[in-house]
């Protein structure tokens, strides 16, 4: 594939694998890059994730696109009822299975975001990670979210966006698409995977558009905040 078109597909048959193959290759290293790229903040954006969930004690919470469960551990310190983990990546399932440690309200499952395989309503909120730039039809993804959460329940997300600031734009640009790739090559060895993650942000939605296509699908109000300098943004709304 040319590195230039990395992020692209004609088909989203193609997307779907080349995700897939690429998470099960990094899983490995998946938590001790994030911790590098992001310089820790990875885990208090996480954080405020699961804050805007609503989540209570008792409640039961959906981390669609879990990779190694981050976020559903920190959702596991509200005591719910259940977590339920899932993601499409086993590899990714099997990370998080590791670091379980006996939690018995919290399920890994393996499972396409565009068809899950839960009944309407039987969630109180959901939430997914630096995920929404990797799946292969985003309207269906956020329709499954709202689908499974009960009316009144809380969707988040929490996804890198576009950077919009012209003056430290080349700063950016040199971090996020050259020293990444460096670091995804020698720590995870796999430079490819950190070549397409950058991209994938290029040609990915606002965070006006994803509040727009959210707001379209089922949920009202949307409201989203902006985190490190306007590089990520963290969007919830309460499904209709």
């Amino acid at each position: 594939m040319n590195p230039k078109n990395i992020a692209r597909f004609e088909n989203p048959d193609d997307k779907a694998r080349f995700v897939r193959d690429m998470f099960d290759r990094i899983s490995t290293k998946y938590d001790v890059m994030n911790r590098l790229m992001t310089f820790g903040q990875d885990v208090r954006w996480r954080k405020l994730a699961i804050a805007v969930t609503g989540l209570e004690r008792g409640g039961r919470l959906l981390d669609l696109g879990c990779g190694t469960g981050d976020l559903a551990f920190d959702a596991l310190k509200r005591e719910p009822q259940l977590v339920v983990a899932a993601d499409f990546s086993i590899e990714m399932t099997r990370i998080g299975m590791q670091k379980k440690n006996g939690r018995h309200n919290l399920v890994f499952a393996a499972a396409d975001g565009t068809a899950l395989p839960f009944s309407d309503g039987v969630f109180d909120a959901a939430v997914s990670g630096f995920v929404m730039r990797n799946v292969t039809d985003i309207d269906r993804f956020i329709a499954e979210m709202v689908r499974v959460v009960r009316p009144g329940g809380r969707v988040a997300i929490l996804e890198i966006t576009p950077f919009d600031k012209p003056l430290l734009q080349p700063f950016y640009r040199l971090y996020f698409h050259k020293i990444v790739p460096l670091i995804g090559g020698f720590v995870a060895r796999d430079r490819q995977a950190y070549t397409y993650l950058p991209k994938s942000v290029d040609i990915f939605l606002t965070a006006d558009e994803l509040k727009s296509r959210m707001e379209k699908i089922g949920m009202q109000p949307v409201e989203y905040r902006l985190l490190n300098m306007g590089t990520v943004a963290l969007h919830s709304g309460v499904v209709r």
